[in-house]
């Protein structure tokens, strides 16, 4: 198979048969074969019933139901679980996301050799307060922590081969950060194409103000268990040290002061209790990095994930 085409989904029945028939209409004039994975992510609508009305008009549309709403990034997980295809395709069932795309997308995996191919939505349909300055805000943001040149890592509409969705974890929020993942499981060519982006036809978005608060600490979270993941005792350890060091200048100072110069009363100056915070702190830190390591180390599958990097990237 060619393309898995993969859509998330959350109240949009509205949108699913014009969708569906544009992606097949798309599909049929490039001569692709292709599968379309529409994941209903406990829609509160008539989303499922569309879908398994598609399904059974068309062989090539799947449906996956979630009993509740989990969120975009567990749909987006077990769609790519259930893909076949080549090229994994993912766009958002709002029609703001064109499957003109496509092709273009598909061409510059398979001719140009990227693992991941992220659409830039240059141009905007969105209120410029509540999305548009916010949303440059967080990808300048990302760009200059991760290091990848993307300007637009929220986009839905992106294109992955095949071995980067079987490799890596898509859960929580993470979905924003997909690129992040992908870079970290060794996927490393990425780029982008911009992309049209067309206004909301049917419905409101699904996205409130609390991806303000969520998607900053998702992105140090994922920083970190990228980075980290396999020596928690570099970070851990490496902070409690420099803060002990600090602490134990501190009280050294302090006890030089009075064994020599006879101060008294140290233990009333505000610099005593704060050079002992940071030795206790110091101290726990690197206990952290230590208990983090033991677990590490004693976890079976410790080397699991490594090995399915180099078997995937060989194959």
């Amino acid at each position: 198979m060619d393309i898995s085409v993969v859509i998330p989904l959350f109240n949009e029945e509205e949108s699913l048969p014009e969708l569906t028939a544009w992606i097949r209409r798309v599909m049929a004039r490039e001569g692709f074969s292709y599968e379309i994975i529409l994941v209903d992510d406990g829609s509160t609508d008539g989303s499922w019933k569309v879908v398994a009305q598609l399904t059974t008009a068309h062989p090539e549309v799947r449906g996956i139901k979630f009993q509740r709403n989990y969120g975009k990034s567990a749909g987006l997980y077990v769609g790519f679980a259930a893909t076949r295809g080549e090229v994994v395709i993912t766009m958002d069932a709002d029609l703001q996301d064109s499957p003109e795309e496509i092709p273009g997308l598909v061409k510059l995996i398979r001719e140009g050799g990227y693992d991941l191919v992220s659409g830039w939505k240059k141009k905007r349909y969105d209120p410029i307060l509540t999305k548009n300055l916010p949303s440059k805000f967080y990808n300048w943001t990302v760009r200059r922590m991760t290091g990848i040149p993307l300007h637009d890592f929220n986009c839905g509409l992106k294109a992955y081969r095949r071995q980067v969705v079987k490799s890596i974890e898509v859960y929580g929020d993470m979905h924003r950060y997909i690129p992040v993942l992908a870079k970290w499981a060794g996927f490393r060519k990425i780029t982008e194409k911009v992309v049209q982006h067309q206004e909301r036809k049917y419905g409101v978005t699904k996205f409130g103000i609390e991806r303000f608060i969520r998607g900053p600490l998702d992105l140090l979270s994922v920083i970190f268990i990228s980075r980290f993941r396999k020596r928690p005792m570099h970070f851990f350890g490496s902070m409690g040290g420099l803060v002990f060091i600090m602490g134990f200048i501190i009280l050294f100072y302090l006890s030089i002061a009075k064994l020599i110069y006879l101060e008294y009363g140290i233990t009333s100056r505000p610099l005593f209790y704060f050079g002992l915070i940071c030795a206790i702190i110091g101290v726990q830190l690197f206990l952290t990095g230590f208990l983090a390591e033991l677990i590490i180390r004693s976890a079976p599958d410790r080397n699991h994930y490594l090995i399915e990097q180099e078997i995937g990237q060989a194959s």
